[in-house]
């Protein structure tokens, strides 16, 4: 046996990955465990889950793989600090975070109890960005296909692109700091009034209901070159040259401003957090969602002719855009393309340990993800105990423990015809920032009202936001326009004309959805349920959002429970186990 640990750690959404033999065993965010939304800092509690999840000793682990590399492109950084005189503060920031990377052997020989000459023997650095290529490329189903990542930064690369084959990757071509696609889209997502570390999906969200107004100005912002590079006019960026406040020491990561005032000339004044949206707001965020895609698909079309191949395995913070990844095989030549769940830099945890798995030790190919579960799963005493621990908040609820899988899924899908919100907690916890069905909270997707209800009595947030359909596999082509199968919620479709009205909770102003396909050898349960609930309400579709309110989503039974307790959820599934909180009699009769 050959364990190979892979890590991301201090920068945004730390994790940790265990692979063995190379295939991937366990992932998992820290988020899950800290319970705080994008954690930064060094992964120990997730770390321990993936070595605990695999039943792999610390003595047991062969290498550690850790997808930065401070040593990077060492020359082209002290070149650019000589040309371009940067702040003090912004070297003494990069300098601070290289110090916490360099000592990480220290944090996993203290996380697992090793010496730390042992760790530090066995310990692998791994370029960012090839860390990336690996995670989409060496967790793919294709032998050959092109591969590209596209992000802020990381080890001063924001765009690479690679062609990959069997089990190597041949780098073809990148995008160095302080040019950034991912930089771009930030500087206009904190300009629209949301400052907050990952606030980019909103940005994403709220386009589909302005007009690209802005686009002819956005257009000045970044230059399209020859050989699919682009340039940005720096002018309307601070973080090349002020020096961007960062902080990745263990907590909530945060980025100050990157855009300067010379944006507010161009797009108008930026917008306060606290201030309403306007439709001049819904423009600008058209016009940054067009730009991005044009750019982007300006770099893949690159990638594609360089490289004459009709696959693309996509990775990079700029690859969570399902909008523009549902537009990939009509804007560009490629035919089929592959994104894992967790294409940020959490997937550069399962990337290390694959660069390393099969790059250092020189092995075949031996996996490629099918699915994403790949965190813990708890057992019916775990799941027993909390609801003892819950006591007297439960009362009044119904609780029924209901082994037959087929009366499970007939039951749930009685609630949903009701007119129920339910919380469905089962099996292994899902790696990447979407609920794929094992943590997710579902609801009927022919009520038009549902969304409405559910951003104001459980999410609470905008109210701009749309949820995503859960769709029967088979049902694929009945509901959408274009569309290819994807387990992970990776990408955005048009729903078809006649069925819009059929589903509108899942549909988005524009006429879209964030598709899941839902296929039984990937998620039995999860599939059984939708075929009770088509039975019983004539449509292969439900609506399914994450299981979490305002925090990270729900890893343990307890945390499954807090959040259905202080929420207007009306049921819980956990495992085997059904909550209710009201009987029959009571329930809305809300069919539509």
């Amino acid at each position: 046996m050959t364990a190979i640990v892979g890590i991301n750690a201090y920068h945004g959404d730390a994790a940790a990955a265990l692979v063995v033999d190379g295939r991937l065993v366990a992932a998992m965010e820290e988020e899950r465990v800290t319970r705080v939304k994008h954690w930064a800092g060094f992964p120990r509690h997730a770390l321990r889950a993936c070595l605990d999840v695999a039943g792999v000793a610390p003595d047991d682990i062969d290498g550690f793989a850790i997808g930065r590399n401070p040593r990077a492109h060492r020359w082209r950084k002290a070149a650019f600090a000589l040309g371009h005189r940067p702040s003090l503060r912004l070297l003494v920031d990069r300098a601070r975070n290289g110090r916490r990377v360099g000592d990480v052997a220290g944090a996993i020989a203290d996380a697992l109890g090793l010496a730390r000459d042992r760790v530090r023997r066995r310990l692998s650095w791994v370029e960012h960005h090839p860390a990336h290529l690996a995670s989409a490329f060496l967790a793919s189903p294709f032998e050959e296909a092109a591969v590209c990542a596209i992000d802020g930064f990381g080890d001063f690369v924001s765009t690479s692109w690679a062609r990959g084959r069997g089990s190597e990757i041949e780098p073809l071509g990148r995008v160095l700091f302080p040019h950034s696609l991912g930089l771009f889209y930030l500087a206009v997502t904190q300009h629209l009034g949301f400052p907050a570390y990952g606030d980019e999906y909103k940005v994403m969200g709220l386009a589909a209901y302005g007009a690209a107004d802005f686009a002819p100005a956005m257009r000045k912002i970044v230059a399209l070159g020859r050989g699919g590079r682009f340039a940005l006019d720096l002018a309307y960026f601070r973080h090349w040259s002020d020096g961007v406040s960062m902080s990745w020491d263990g907590g909530e990561p945060t980025i100050g401003r990157v855009f300067t005032p010379v944006i507010d000339a161009l797009l108008g004044p930026a917008r306060r957090p606290d201030e309403p949206l306007e439709p001049r707001h819904e423009a600008i965020a058209a016009s940054v969602q067009l730009v991005f895609e044009e750019a982007a698909f300006h770099v893949l079309r690159h990638v594609q002719a360089v490289t004459g191949l009709e696959r693309l395995c996509l990775a990079g913070g700029c690859a969570m855009n399902s909008v523009a990844n549902g537009k990939i095989r009509g804007a560009t030549p490629f035919r089929h393309v592959f994104v894992q769940p967790a294409a940020g830099d959490d997937g550069t945890a399962i990337g290390a340990a694959l660069h390393v798995s099969y790059g250092e030790l020189d092995r075949p190919r031996a996996f490629a993800m099918e699915h994403g579960y790949w965190g813990p799963a708890f057992t019916d005493a775990d799941i027993h105990g909390a609801i003892e621990a819950a006591g007297p908040a439960l009362r009044g609820a119904l609780v029924r423990v209901i082994d037959d899988r087929d009366a499970l899924c007939d039951w749930t899908a009685e609630r949903l015809a009701e007119g129920g919100v339910v919380g469905w907690f089962q099996g292994r916890m899902e790696w990447g920032a979407r609920a794929l069905g094992n943590r997710s909270i579902l609801a009927d997707p022919r009520r038009a009202d549902m969304r409405q209800i559910i951003n104001a009595r459980i999410k609470r947030r905008e109210p701009f936001r749309p949820f995503a359909p859960a769709v029967l596999e088979e049902a694929l082509d009945e509901y959408f326009e274009g569309a290819a199968p994807d387990a992970f919620m990776m990408h955005v479709y048009p729903v078809r004309p006649d069925k819009r009205a059929i589903i509108p909770a899942v549909v988005h102003v524009d006429g879209s959805g964030r598709l899941q396909t839902v296929s039984r050898r990937a998620n039995p349960l999860f599939w059984q349920l939708l075929r009770a609930w088509e039975k019983r309400a004539g449509v292969p579709v439900l609506l399914n959002t994450s299981f979490n309110e305002s925090e990270p989503i729900v890893n343990t039974p307890a945390q499954a429970l807090d959040c259905f307790l202080r929420t207007g959820m009306d049921a819980i599934v956990l495992g085997r186990t059904a909550i209710w909180r009201r009987p029959a009699a009571t329930a809305r009769n809300a069919s539509p």
